[in-house]
């Protein structure tokens, strides 16, 4: 199944089941809001109605307010060694803010401030119970879908210090989307290729079986120490190909196209505008 969060024309934003026929609208403001409710599953699978064609809505990030943004940086084996790091015992941790969230075709500001603009295809989990300290088979079983995100990141601000957290909160710059594709219909462990694209040339491209932390592990550990809800998004990391690892850098400029896609979930279409 696969569940968006829609503006309609009204600008009203909805959660909605995507299926060949469009967007049915199901009664709550967002995926993450339809999360919250115990009975999400039927109720999105029950959803009738009249279908939004695609040319009738605008996508918005899948979940708009999530109460916590939880992101792995160094979780691929190929990106550590191309940034001259050991492979780690622990997964390595940051936050990020709702409003960093953008929609799947939204535009990406660049910042003023920083010329060191670089791209970070990722996996989004989406959270569908709670969890507290809880093994992997648990935290397998909570995962409610993933999408794709771009962990879009001011590398001057990111490496001003050893901590990362002010070169990855700039506002709208993480689109998320298209859609969340439940387990079901989906499963990381098979080995679906991540890419990002740059105006057509593609810079990164890897297996999601490349994760040094699987899905079920980065959940479990990150609800050891913080409670994990309905609705809270985990990032997993990024593959190598990233513009900070190349011989000369390359780095984001005002009208780049940036596409990320994860086999089986969909493609981001972000342009860069100053």
């Amino acid at each position: 199944m696969r569940l968006a969060t829609v503006i309609t024309a009204d600008g009203r934003s909805a959660a909605a089941r995507e299926d060949a026929s469009g967007f049915l609208l199901l009664g709550a403001p967002d995926v993450g809001a339809l999360l919250r409710r115990p009975d999400w599953r039927e109720l999105a699978a029950a959803a009738d109605g009249r279908p939004l064609a695609p040319g009738e809505v605008t996508l918005a990030p899948v979940v708009t307010e999530p109460r916590k943004i939880l992101c792995a940086g160094l979780n691929y084996r190929d990106h550590i060694l191309e940034m001259g790091r050991p492979l780690p015992d622990f997964p390595t941790l940051f936050t990020k803010f709702a409003d960093t969230l953008t929609g799947a075709h939204d535009d990406i500001p660049l910042p003023a401030v920083s010329d060191r603009v670089d791209w970070e295809a990722e996996l989004a989990v989406i959270v569908g119970s709670e969890l507290v300290r809880a093994g992997e088979a648990e935290a397998a079983d909570a995962v409610a879908g993933y999408a794709v995100a771009n962990d879009v990141s001011m590398r001057d601000w990111q490496n001003r210090t050893s901590q990362w957290q002010q070169g990855k909160a700039f506002d709208r710059t993480t689109p998320l989307g298209p859609a969340m594709v439940t387990p079901d219909a989906f499963d990381p462990a098979a080995g679906a290729r991540i890419r990002t694209r740059v105006n057509g040339r593609t810079m990164q491209d890897d297996s999601l079986a490349d994760l040094v932390f699987t899905v079920p592990a980065l959940l479990a550990y990150i609800s050891t120490f913080t409670r994990l809800q309905p609705g809270d998004l985990v990032l997993t990391g990024t593959p190598g190909g990233v513009g900070a690892g190349r011989t000369p850098p390359v780095f984001l400029a005002p009208g780049d196209l940036l596409e990320t896609e994860v086999d089986g979930i969909g493609t981001l279409r972000n342009r860069l505008v100053s």
